[in-house]
């Protein structure tokens, strides 16, 4: 048994170092254990059921636990990953300064096993050493020169897909390419690069044209862990082919191990299922079950001796995940409980491993895999028992398909809505109807991989027996991601929401009075609300305008009270990684009205984005019978039972409070009215296009009035006449760019019109209590690697 003491140092160590996310984190620490202390030493009275001092609590334990806590705080921020004096980021900066193109060869070692991305470019960490770079446009000729710098640190690379063809960790390369330092989410709900290289303590990356081998370079002669991947991976991808081969490896060594495609990987985890997909303690306990199968025979030390050899190969076969991790930690003490004829307080032991690994790797405490996976093998351990005891009246078998599912979603649901604010309806059905068979394709995919090690044509048969079961599978997750609400966006909870639905979660397990009479539906019920509430207030209340930080078309978001306009979506990479992560941030489900300003191609990011969401009503300039490219679309949007209406040129189209004409197709320009807004998206038009506006008044249909107060102009940043400036008369002008002309700058500097530069500033968004704003900070994003 774990003591009560032991439990609340830990405790503390944890709370400590989860008040790094705020400024005043060790105070909150000191004064919690403090204020308990001085309680205890003031000898208030409690209630028999929490009377703390006969559990051995002294006032001395809170202190000493408020100390642990207070140093906790401290030691995250040591253990933070650094910039060394040689970093190769430091070596990026520099490189900055010149006009010219920069290409630099960077020397060192492969650090990971490369990965296809979804661009089709082969990714890998990288070790450098030795840095040359090129001064010239191209690093040849006389007058170039070059220079050599020694560096340390590591990058993030990407090179084409034949050029990363063959590489493997250790080998010693030279990559010729573009050194770059990563930026953090320019839009809201976007991907923060620099956040997640800065976690992996990388803070540059390289786009690589070209990786040499080199000459002194030889194949590897020792045996190595990834070697053991790829022979498990090639002998199932034998016998089963592509998709199964890889999703049956992915169910074995954890999607991390395995390079799974990328729709694959999307499907399991849109409809509930990425826990399948990746190494946690259920392949640890298949693992200890086949252990035990064979080794029953032996003594209790031998069990012990070959479960734990196996584990720590596991944990290292599959890249040592703070998952599998805590996996491993907890299956040895369930290992070594029969050798000490003791029994395992799996609580206890949950506790002590996840303050064991947060000291060795304090970071982990924002990791989301070390959070979920957490979580739910707490709600494992403390809700299945009193679900199963409500579902007795059923046989246990069934009882207990669906009690897991149910009690791992309650505790790690509000981590998932506050990451992502998506919730999958079908994920607690389809992980009981499913949970048989993954069992037996996870059963069968070990031994599999066990056979594969030893001779990979037995590892392949072994494979092919699963096909079908696999095939179905994959079939009913690819049915269930294609159903009505398959996902529903809720918007991305705020920490205090959080902070509450764990603290019910937490007070229904702990309190006896709410376990009583179904009580417990209360606290149910208040954690719905707390999270539907706010949803629907803000969808009903909130009008906000953003333009998104985007290459290619200007991509503009209008949330007026419970209604979604979406104009332009960029291509399919922007629909992707742009528009849908801000639209769900919003808690958007539905556009009802999807405006293109040009016509749409078979690159558009309308097709991503009509895959995603309903689309009620769709425009654009042109779409007919004779454009072949815009037939999917159409079928797509029919599908979903939304409608087409054509945008005409010249003349304007409205719907509710947002009304739009497009002006000219070459070269592009559009204008909106949003209620009493007035934007002005302009391409890139030469002097005598400007001209040519400003002489036939196309953009004066709405004066500078009481009624249309504030005018917006949207361009790429280039040159702009006065003539055209006076013109539009714009409050507020947003360049697409990072640079804005000089001269026009001054202009609408003189006009004291608000400037904002997308590139370098983020997203720009209005909303009618604050205003205007962009996402980032321009100095702080310069200054943050100097």
């Amino acid at each position: 048994m774990t003591s009560a003491p032991l439990v609340v140092l830990c405790l503390a160590y944890i709370l400590g170092l989860l008040c790094t996310a705020s400024t005043w984190g060790a105070l909150v620490v000191l004064t919690l254990t403090g204020a308990i202390a001085a309680v205890l030493l003031l000898k208030v009275p409690f209630p028999k059921r929490i009377d703390v001092l006969k559990a051995g609590l002294q006032p001395r334990i809170w202190l000493i636990a408020g100390a642990i806590g207070f140093l906790a705080t401290l030691y995250l921020p040591l253990r933070q990953p650094q910039i060394g004096v040689n970093d190769i980021s430091r070596f990026v900066a520099a490189a900055d300064a010149p006009t010219q193109q920069q290409l630099v060869n960077v020397f060192g070692k492969v650090a990971s096993e490369p990965r296809l991305t979804r661009s089709n470019r082969i990714q890998f960490w990288f070790e450098p050493n030795q840095v040359i770079e090129i001064v010239g446009t191209s690093g040849r000729g006389g007058s170039d020169t070059a220079k050599t710098q020694t560096v340390t640190g590591k990058l993030y690379v990407t090179v084409p897909l034949l050029q990363g063809t063959g590489l493997y960790p250790g080998q010693r390369v030279e990559v010729t390419g573009r050194l770059y330092l990563p930026q953090p989410a320019a839009n809201p709900g976007g991907f923060d690069f620099q956040a997640y290289l800065a976690r992996e303590g990388t803070f540059a990356g390289l786009a690589g044209r070209q990786v040499n081998f080199l000459a002194s370079d030889r194949p590897p002669n020792s045996w190595g862990m990834w070697q053991l991947r790829r022979r498990i991976l090639r002998a199932q991808v034998r016998g089963l082919g592509v998709p199964e081969g890889p999703v049956l490896s992915a169910m074995v060594l954890g999607r991390r191990a395995v390079d799974l495609p990328h729709d694959i990987r999307e499907r399991f985890m849109q409809v509930g299922l990425a826990h399948v997909l990746a190494a946690s303690g259920f392949h640890v306990a298949v693992i200890l079950g086949l252990v035990r199968a064979v080794t029953r025979r032996f003594s209790e030390k031998a069990q012990f001796g070959y479960g734990a050899a196996v584990l720590i190969i596991y944990v290292f076969v599959t890249g040592g995940t703070p998952s599998v991790l805590r996996a491993a930690l907890m299956g040895c003490a369930a290992l070594l409980a029969p050798l000490m004829q003791r029994q395992v307080n799996a609580l206890g032991s949950l506790l002590l491993a996840a303050t064991f690994l947060l000291i060795w790797n304090p970071l982990w405490i924002w990791d989301l895999g070390f959070q979920l996976s957490f979580l739910a093998t707490l709600g494992l351990l403390v809700s299945t028992p009193p679900i199963l005891k409500r579902l007795d009246w059923l046989p246990p078998t069934i009882a207990s398909l669906i009690a897991v599912p149910i009690a791992v979603a309650v505790w790690v649901l509000p981590l998932q809505l506050y990451t992502f604010g998506v919730l999958a309806p079908y994920s607690i059905g389809l992980n009981i109807v499913l949970s048989l068979p993954l069992a037996g394709i996870t059963l069968g995919g070990f031994i599999s991989a066990i056979a594969a090690t030893i001779w990979p044509l037995a590892g392949t048969a072994i494979a092919w027996l699963l096909y079908y079961p696999l095939k179905l599978t994959i079939s009913v997750v690819e049915f269930v991601s294609q159903l009505p609400g398959n996902s529903i966006t809720t918007g991305t909870l705020s920490i205090v929401q959080v902070v509450i639905l764990y603290g019910i979660v937490v007070s229904v397990w702990l309190i006896p009075w709410l376990h009583q009479k179904r009580r417990w539906v209360l606290g149910w019920l208040f954690a719905v609300g707390l999270v539907v509430v706010p949803v629907f207030y803000a969808r009903t209340t909130v009008f906000q305008i953003t333009a998104l930080a985007t290459r290619g078309d200007p991509v503009l978001v209008v949330q007026d009270r419970g209604k979604a306009i979406v104009i332009n979506s960029g291509d399919d990479a922007t629909a992707r990684y742009s528009v849908l992560p801000f639209l769900r941030q919003q808690g958007v489900n539905q556009i009802d009205w999807a405006i293109a300003t040009t016509p749409v191609n078979y690159r558009s990011g309308w097709y991503q984005v009509l895959d995603s969401l309903r689309v009620r009503v769709f425009s654009s300039p042109q779409i007919g019978p004779h454009q072949t490219s815009d037939r999917p679309l159409l079928a797509n949007l029919t599908n979903r039972k939304g409608s087409y209406h054509p945008l005409p040129i010249g003349q304007t189209l409205a719907v509710g409070t947002t009304a739009v004409q497009v002006v000219s197709l070459k070269p592009p320009v559009v204008q909106f009215q949003i209620r009493n807004q007035m934007w002005f998206l302009l391409g890139d038009l030469n002097p005598s296009e400007q001209s040519h506006l400003v002489t036939a008044g196309s953009l004066l249909a709405t004066e500078n009035n009481d009624e249309s107060p504030l005018r917006v102009l949207w361009w790429s940043g280039e040159q702009l006449a006065p003539y055209l400036i006076d013109a539009l008369q714009p409050s507020v002008a947003i360049a697409s760019n990072d640079a804005i002309d000089p001269e026009t700058e001054r202009l609408l500097r003189q006009r004291n019109a608000q400037i904002y530069a997308i590139g370098r500033e983020g997203a720009v968004q209005w909303n009618s209590r604050d205003g205007f704003g962009s996402t980032l900070d321009p100095r702080e994003n310069e200054n943050l690697f100097l």
